[in-house]
């Protein structure tokens, strides 16, 4: 295997965001950390560049956006053909062999390591700032040909509408934001959710905030759907206050990869997660808060194959950002919680 292209979570921690971007190096520190984390490999930003290189679309790209021309201020509708041109670039290209070959060594390991031939993988997007959606996430991944078409597709979401117009904007070069690739195992999901350790709104240190919906965490990260959400305390872990929201819609499994699907009746009104559940996931993000003493915004997942506490699996660890708002009182700001489940403003 070429070296230094891919490796491990294991092999990286922090010191590793530079070169195999934020989300991949997170996953390794919460390895280092002893936490459980779902086994898999990450594609290093050089091998991105490897793969432009070698194909003739670094200069193809570069051509393109140099005839551009000055371009803040433009619409909407210039940014996505920007976007289009050269996301075509990137997954027009055939992947070169070796590029092929070594990806694909990674994942047949990976297959073995775990005892499924041809697992289900996710295919995440890792760049080296914190850029929160703007980048794509493909689940359910199965087949080293569904793997390198999913990587061509992630490495062409540095490119998408949003992040062009974000670069133009700040006044950034377009073709920045090269992005590694965090190749995990699927978790079986039966709820998933975010946790911050502080509260995202009024910066409460003293409280731990869960979101949680059944099936997989984009059903929580997009805002959607209405969710379950509990507010615990940091130093005693009692939970406090709780909303069950009605949950009509969650993400699932599907043969092409995830997608949202109908609540059971049944289902809709009641809590994802257990008490124990939210105790033990509120334990363990403010051990990782006091580790890398600073906030954190942990997203995390419950295997429906697996015995309690051993079913919690941690997916990403990030620095929270709080969006600091004066209330009236705590009770005021569980009314804004509820709202927003509720899909309040």
């Amino acid at each position: 295997m070429e070296k230094n292209l891919c490796f491990w979570f294991e092999e990286i921690g922090q010191k590793y965001n530079d070169i195999v971007g934020k989300k991949c190096a997170n996953l390794g520190e919460m390895i280092q950390m002893g936490l459980p984390v779902p086994p898999g490999f990450a594609i290093s930003i050089d091998m991105y560049r490897k793969y432009v290189r070698e194909t003739g679309a670094d200069k193809e790209m570069l051509r393109y956006v140099e005839g551009l021309g000055e371009l803040k201020g433009k619409g909407i509708t210039v940014f996505k053909e920007v976007s289009q041109t050269i996301q075509g670039i990137i997954e027009g290209k055939e992947m070169p062999s070796d590029v092929k070959k070594t990806i694909n060594a990674y994942y047949s390991e990976l297959s073995e390591r775990v005892g499924i031939p041809d697992m289900t993988v996710s295919v995440r997007s890792a760049g080296t700032e914190s850029r929160p959606g703007m980048f794509e996430t493909y689940l359910n991944v199965r087949g080293i040909e569904d793997v390198l078409e999913k990587v061509k597709k992630v490495w062409a979401s540095a490119y998408t509408t949003r992040a062009v117009a974000f670069r133009i904007n700040k006044g950034y070069p377009i073709l920045a934001d090269e992005l590694g690739v965090a190749v995990p195992k699927m978790v079986n999901a039966r709820a998933s959710g975010i946790t911050f350790t502080v509260d995202p709104v009024t910066g409460d240190a003293s409280k731990i905030i869960l979101e949680a919906n059944w099936g997989l965490g984009e059903g929580v990260v997009s805002g959607a759907e209405s969710v379950d959400g509990f507010v615990v305390d940091k130093e005693s872990l009692e939970i406090g206050t709780r909303h069950v929201g009605k949950k009509l819609k969650c993400v699932v499994y599907t043969e092409k990869g995830a997608d949202w699907a109908d609540v059971p009746e049944n289902m809709q009104s009641m809590p994802c997660i257990s008490d124990e559940e939210i105790i033990e996931i509120s334990k363990v993000a403010k051990s990782v808060e006091k580790t890398l003493d600073c906030p954190q915004d942990m997203e995390w997942a419950v295997d429906k194959d697996l015995p309690f506490p051993e079913s919690i699996f941690w997916l990403q660890a990030r620095p929270a950002k709080v969006a600091v708002k004066k209330i009236d009182s705590p009770a005021s700001h569980i009314a804004d919680l509820i709202a927003k489940n509720l899909g309040g403003s």
